[in-house]
């Protein structure tokens, strides 16, 4: 799918290879494409995979006065920046003629992860009991879930919790039915243990489509609850 306006687009730049010069720039903008048309549609390789119908992308016109073998860049998703990817590949431009079609063509890799509980930030108690939840997007927005075209089945999704930079527990994450969410329980390490606090990090991981990915939040650990005197 297409880095679309819901993940905030990406960034393209052109710059000719010989002079160094920025021959243009702007952003991608757009819808993230039909999903239909993209993922289930069978085409032969001439046929566009993208431009049959409405997708995000970014179109200029270049002026130039002789062959020229230009640079593209791109960077994104801008929503995210802590998902952002960058890649760019050389094509050589002959003036007059138009690209056609998809065009030029760049493939991120990763995935959008991101913590939602606990709140990033928020001070826990040592020794309870926490869930954490993330959820596991691509980075076009698209959902990771179980039998989906992106299938968590077949990819490995887990959480960490760190002092520092060492990791104290891993923990198994399952998909709880919620979109691309994933769950696991842990327990807050004592407070002496971890006087700076904790970091939790997901990761995603499909090594068969090279697709990674990282989301991670710090948070302080206060000393257990007092025990209320009985009455």
């Amino acid at each position: 799918m297409v880095l679309g306006d819901e993940v905030g687009g990406a960034r393209v730049t052109i710059t000719d290879v010989a002079t160094g010069t920025v021959l243009a720039a702007g952003l991608q903008k757009g819808e993230a494409g039909d999903h239909n048309q993209i993922m289930r549609t069978p085409r032969t390789t001439s046929e566009p995979h993208y431009s049959s119908l409405p997708a995000a992308s970014f179109r200029t016109t270049l002026h130039l006065e002789r062959p020229t073998l230009v640079e593209i860049s791109v960077q994104g998703p801008l929503a995210y920046p802590q998902a952002l990817q960058r890649a760019s590949k050389t094509v050589l431009l002959i003036p007059g003629q138009d690209l056609t079609n998809d065009g030029i063509v760049l493939h991120l890799y990763g995935f959008i992860v991101e913590i939602e509980h606990p709140k990033p930030g928020a001070s826990l108690i040592a020794k309870d009991d926490v869930k954490l939840r993330a959820s596991v997007r691509t980075l076009s927005g698209s959902l990771v879930q179980p039998h989906g075209d992106w299938d968590s089945r077949k990819m490995t999704i887990y959480g960490e919790v760190l002092v520092g930079d060492r990791v104290l527990e891993r923990l198994q994450m399952f998909y709880v039915g919620a979109k691309s969410s994933f769950e696991a329980p842990f327990f807050v390490p004592r407070g002496t243990d971890a006087p700076n606090g904790i970091t939790l990090r997901v990761v995603a991981a499909d090594r068969a489509s090279g697709h990674f990915g990282t989301g991670h939040a710090a948070y302080p650990v206060l000393f257990e609850r007092l025990n209320q005197p009985a009455h």
